[in-house]
C-alpha cells in the first residue's frame, strides 16, 4: 500500500499543479481597458451589482462567462449611457 503511494503521489500532484495553473492564468491577467469599456457599455444589472459589490474582477468574470454563451437570452436589462434597454436579440451580446 505504502509503495502504491509513493509511486501515485508525484503524478497526481504534478496533475494538480497543472490544473490549478490553468484556474489561476485568468486571475492574474490583467484587464484591459477595451474590455473595461465594452463591460460598461454592455453590462447587464446583475454585472453592475456584482461590480459594486465585489469589484471589477468578479464583474469582468461574469460578464465574460455570459459573452461565451452568444446564443443564450439573459432576459436582463443592459445599462447603457442612455439608461436602460432590454437585453433580448444577438445583437446585444456582440
Amino acid at each position: 500500500m505504502v509503495a502504491l503511494i509513493v509511486i501515485l503521489f508525484p503524478p497526481l500532484l504534478i496533475a494538480f499543479l497543472l490544473v490549478m495553473e490553468r484556474v489561476e492564468e485568468p486571475l492574474r491577467r490583467p484587464t484591459s481597458q477595451r474590455e473595461v469599456e465594452e463591460f460598461l457599455g454592455t453590462a447587464t444589472a446583475g454585472e453592475v451589482d456584482a461590480l459594486a459589490r465585489s469589484g471589477i474582477r468578479r464583474a469582468m468574470s461574469r460578464w465574460r462567462r455570459r459573452r461565451r454563451r452568444p446564443g443564450v437570452s439573459t432576459g436582463q436589462r443592459a445599462v447603457t449611457d442612455r439608461g436602460t434597454r432590454p437585453v433580448d436579440d444577438e445583437s446585444d451580446l456582440d
